[in-house]
């Protein structure tokens, strides 16, 4: 089992503090928070202790295993990566901390840039703007633009960063999207079209497939598979198009819907489940084959609008944001949320929708604080704060996303900019 202690029949003190922490833990994950944080402080167990079904793990298992000589814990879902707050509550960090970060290329628009994205392989980064412009930059070469010692040098064989620029929206560039296993990228406009480009070919700029919709979009995301692209419009009914024969499809259940416009959609990494939220306050759950809804959680954030929803690798949780400043981690199989991340928009009400997301371990949450410019993230297991990082930005950060594989995030700007930030090492590797 990874990152789990076990009880030492030597050392009594240890023994007592685990048990303590389980029991804590266990209380937490239960609801009672009230008495957790009372008894916590009591013994005063550090670092804090996040919610966790720990201990009634263990219990089972030594009722189920009552009389042997060897007890042992196994779990398909322990080998999965990422967050677990099952069999990993305590885990150690193995990512470096997101203050840590340095930027190491900017790009300019002609206006705001509201959205980026990453490819699956980490190697793409784009930036959507309201001039209606798209950027796919290169990962290698902003890095390479950036080495003190070797920029001359590499910057020649690498190139420019920016590899392709595609104009083929007429309205502000929403979301974008790249396809989970070819070189498409998907993009999202307020001028009320899906285009796909084909960014492997150097000389397109246009999109070679276009989907029309009657609203402005807002947020789009790629079945794992990447035949089906869900997508979230000004309109509360979701859309989810088969890229291959651009059939819509939508639920036919009237009452599973949303009661306003729909900021965000996300499938899981499986496809077994989506999660959108919207502007009415809640955030619900649909099946991947079915399109049926399967749970909705009721004013999510006490009523605020979800600007982002975000599972968890294992499919085990949600991350969402809302316009209440608050990040909250939802255990699916329970329909609660297990963490809420606080201390964003202490210095200022949140006017404008963001992102919180995970680092590529989920060691950490990122969100950012509107007011302040400032990154905040915290230990994704005990919600325990890191350092603030200042963005650098001059207006408000309206879009954030991590790199699946790699210490580097996005940051995207009113100010016009996009940011790339990497954890370097000593051989200005990240």
């Amino acid at each position: 089992m990874k990152d789990i202690e076990i009880l030492d029949p030597t050392n009594t003190t240890k023994n007592r503090e685990l048990l303590h922490r389980l029991i804590i833990s266990q209380l937490f994950y239960d609801g009672y928070a009230a008495v957790a944080a009372e008894l916590a402080n009591s013994i005063r167990t550090e670092p804090p202790c996040p919610p966790s079904n720990r201990l009634y793990q263990i219990m089972l298992n030594g009722l189920q295993n009552e009389g042997k000589k060897e007890t042992i814990i196994e779990s398909d879902d322990m080998d999965l990566p990422g967050i677990d707050l099952e069999f990993q509550a305590d885990a150690t960090c193995v990512a470096p901390e997101p203050a840590t970060y340095e930027t190491a290329y900017v790009t300019s628009h002609k206006h705001a840039c509201r959205s980026g994205s990453f490819s699956f392989d980490g190697q793409l980064v784009a930036t959507g703007s309201v001039d209606a412009s798209i950027k796919i930059l290169d990962v290698e070469r902003m890095l390479a633009k950036s080495a003190p010692e070797e920029t001359d040098t590499r910057e020649q064989q690498q190139g420019h960063p920016v590899i392709r620029t595609l104009y083929d929206h007429t309205d502000e560039v929403a979301f974008l999207e790249f396809h989970p296993s070819s070189q498409i990228l998907a993009s999202g406009s307020r001028d009320m079209t899906v285009k796909l480009f084909d960014i492997s070919k150097a000389s397109v700029k246009k999109a070679h497939k276009t989907f029309t919709d009657c609203e402005p979009v807002r947020s789009l995301s790629f079945h794992p598979t990447g035949d089906y692209l869900a997508v979230a419009t000004d309109h509360h009914l979701l859309r989810v198009y088969d890229i291959n024969t651009g059939q819509c499809f939508v639920s036919a259940i009237p009452m599973q819907h949303h009661k306003g416009a729909i900021n965000c959609v996300k499938y899981a990494i499986n496809g077994k489940l989506y999660a959108t939220g919207s502007i009415d306050g809640s955030i619900k759950i649909w099946d991947g084959v079915s399109g049926r809804c399967i749970n909705t959680f009721i004013d999510a954030h006490s009523g605020s609008e979800i600007y982002s929803v975000s599972f968890s690798k294992n499919g085990k949780y949600l991350l969402s944001s809302g316009k209440d400043s608050l990040v909250k981690l939802w255990e699916l199989s329970t329909s609660r949320a297990l963490i809420a991340y606080t201390g964003a928009g202490t210095t200022g009400k949140q006017e404008h929708s963001t992102q919180a997301v995970f680092n590529h371990t989920e060691d950490f949450v990122l969100f950012p604080d509107e007011a302040t410019t400032s990154l905040c993230a915290w230990n994704s297991r005990n919600a325990s704060r890191c350092h603030l990082m200042s963005l650098g930005h001059n207006g408000p950060v309206r879009f954030l996303i991590h790199s699946p594989v790699s210490p580097a995030f996005l940051t995207c700007s009113d100010d016009f900019r996009a940011r790339f930030w990497v954890r370097r090492t000593a051989v200005n590797q990240y």
